[in-house]
Formats: structure tokens, sequence, C-alpha cells
């Protein structure tokens, strides 16, 4: 498996940019009919502020904060949304990511090695004050306010949470008028919680403070449809989920693994979910096969490599030139990238 080379020179830090897509969808056809238009990043049309920090396939890359980013998209331009958004968001400010590159923690936890492995930082969000979650409640409802004109009616957001969290950032969201459309359940055992008070494990060995997460929320929202499912999928290509197959649903539960060490490797950002996850709820957030998905908060560009390796076009904005100089290198070895069997459901495809 070849190893990620970084190369962390910054990026100039004018004012990124943002791409204006041609898409005609909603127009009639010859026959007077209305039909879901083929998107092809080689055919969309920049606007003078924004143009691509990278480029590869169907995929288009942008640095800057998302928000001002979707301040400047057109409406009616985004088919669907799958993010990992930063859970508390303190976690990923420049004071606390330059301290977790240094290895100094923060709200970061370092947990020790376990079975001769070197386990992944997680962030503590018990240390979370009032203002914090305040700051939380207010960003999660500009964002969802900036995305929602964006959105043809009908696409549906999935966004990664996590079980103390997940409440806030959905009422945030809804707030902004999206409808909520329960949550995709991704069931992975993970190293959070299950541990014995703090410095009295011996004093009561037979208690757990939290329960050890075995599970992990990601929100489904839509926007309101324009009409009934159906005149929504005929003019917009939107509305509903695309099925595994003919005889099968997708559904809100998927078996999941951690993120494997040769995976890690090829992107190594704490946050990287496994591309045998992401390909299936990429592969679904577009139900006709076509239309535009958008990550906006890229990280390693996982996101975009699943959409990559599915065929359908994407768009990703990421704000740290760390992040965004390691995604152009990830996003081409995640794409290619072959899960192991124990990491991929049996029953679940992930192919085109």
């Amino acid at each position: 498996m070849p190893q990620l080379k970084l190369d962390l020179e910054p990026e100039s830090l004018g004012r990124p940019f943002a791409a204006t897509s041609t898409s005609t969808q909603g127009q009639p056809s010859s026959s007077g009919e209305c039909s879901v238009a083929s998107i092809n990043s080689a055919e969309a049309a920049f606007s003078p502020v924004w143009t691509p920090a990278y480029q590869v396939g169907r995929a288009s890359l942008f640095h800057g904060d998302c928000l001002d980013w979707l301040a400047d998209q057109p409406a009616n331009s985004i088919h669907g949304v799958v993010t990992d958004p930063p859970y508390g968001l303190v976690e990923y400010q420049p004071e606390q990511q330059r301290k977790l590159r240094r290895g100094r923690g923060g709200v970061w936890r370092l947990p020790p090695a376990f079975d001769g492995h070197q386990r992944s930082p997680v962030p503590r969000f018990t240390t979370l004050t009032a203002s914090d979650l305040d700051a939380l409640d207010s960003f999660f409802s500009s964002w969802a306010d900036a995305l929602l004109p964006t959105l043809v009616p009908g696409a549906h957001v999935l966004v990664a949470s996590n079980p103390l969290l997940s409440h806030r950032v959905a009422v945030a969201v809804c707030r902004s008028g999206f409808e909520r459309r329960g949550e995709v359940v991704r069931l992975v055992m993970t190293m959070r919680g299950g541990d014995r008070p703090k410095n009295a494990h011996e004093e009561f060995p037979d208690v757990t403070v939290m329960p050890r997460s075995k599970w992990e929320p990601w929100l489904l929202f839509r926007k309101p449809l324009a009409g009934r499912v159906q005149d929504n999928l005929r003019k917009w290509g939107t509305g509903g989920l695309r099925r595994i197959s003919s005889d099968r649903p997708f559904g809100d539960v998927i078996a999941s693994a951690p993120t494997r060490p040769d995976e890690r490797r090829l992107a190594p950002h704490p946050s990287l979910k496994p591309q045998a996850f992401l390909r299936q709820a990429v592969r679904a957030i577009l139900p006709m096969g076509e239309g535009v998905v958008l990550d906006p908060f890229a990280g390693s560009g996982s996101t975009i490599a699943a959409a990559e390796h599915i065929g359908y076009a994407s768009t990703g904005v990421e704000s740290d030139p760390e992040y965004l100089q390691l995604a152009k290198a990830a996003i081409p070895l995640l794409k290619d990238y072959e899960p192991c069997p124990d990491s991929v459901s049996s029953t679940d495809p992930i192919s085109r």
C-alpha cells in the first residue's frame, strides 16, 4: 500500500474560490418534459470569485470557509450533501489543531496504546462549556441557513454527529427549514466511554461512567419537496434515496468497522471515516444516480473520494490549508482503496 507524502506548504490565503453549476435541471426537454441533466465537473463554469484549488475526475475541491462559499453559490445547484463536520466546533479551531499536531492534546484526548497499537486521538465533548454549546447551536443554524437555498428541492443532507451533541445539531438544522428524516446508524465499536471513575478504578470496579460507544449517528434531513415525491424526482432528480437493489431499499443501520491502519496511512486525518461506509452513504444520497454531491467540511477528501469511486460529480470545501494539501494527495488513493472484507457488510454493495 503506498504511503502518503504530504507537501504542507500552505496555499495563498486570498479570497478562496467557488464553482457555479451550469446544470439545466428542471428545464423542458425537446419533448416538453422535464428531465434531470447529467452533471459533469468538466462542463461546470466557475465564477471569477472562486476557482478550484484541486480538480480530479468529476470532483472539485475549494479552499475557504464553507459559509462564505455557500453564500456565493447559485440557488438549486446542489443535489445532496454527505458531510462529517466538527462535532463540537472547538476541536477544529486553529489553537486546538496546533495542540493536536504537537501531540499536546488540548480538547483532544490522546489515549494510550492498546494491544500494542497506537490509538487515534478523540475529542472530549464532555468538556464543552455552556458558551461552547451556544456557539455550536449558532454555527449549525447559520450553516443550515446558508445551505438551504443552494439545494434543489428534495435534496437530502446526511450529517455525521455524536450521541452527546446530535440533538442540538438536529434542532438547529430543522429551525432553518429542513425536514428531519431520521438518522442512519453506523454500527461501530469505538474507544469512547466504558471507563471506570477516574482515579477511583479500584474503589468502584463495577461502575462504568458512560456506556461504551458502539454506534455513531448520521443525521438525515431533506429540503422540502416541490410537489409530490414523484414530481420532484422527475424535475430535480431528488426527493428519495437510492435503493440498494430492486428488492432492497437503503436501510438506516449500516454495519461498519473502525478505519483500518492501512487506510489511515493514505489519509492521516483524526476523523477519517472508512470508504466501506462512505461509499454506501454517498451512493444513497442521489436517488437517480445523477447530480452533484457536496461535502462542505471536506477534511481529507474521503467523501469526495467515495463519490469519485461511485462515479458521481462532487464538490468539497475545506478551510484548513494542511487538510487541503492532505486531500489533494489522498483523494486518488482513497478512490482506488479496496476495503478488507471484514470492514464491509456482506449484504451492502459499495460498487458503482
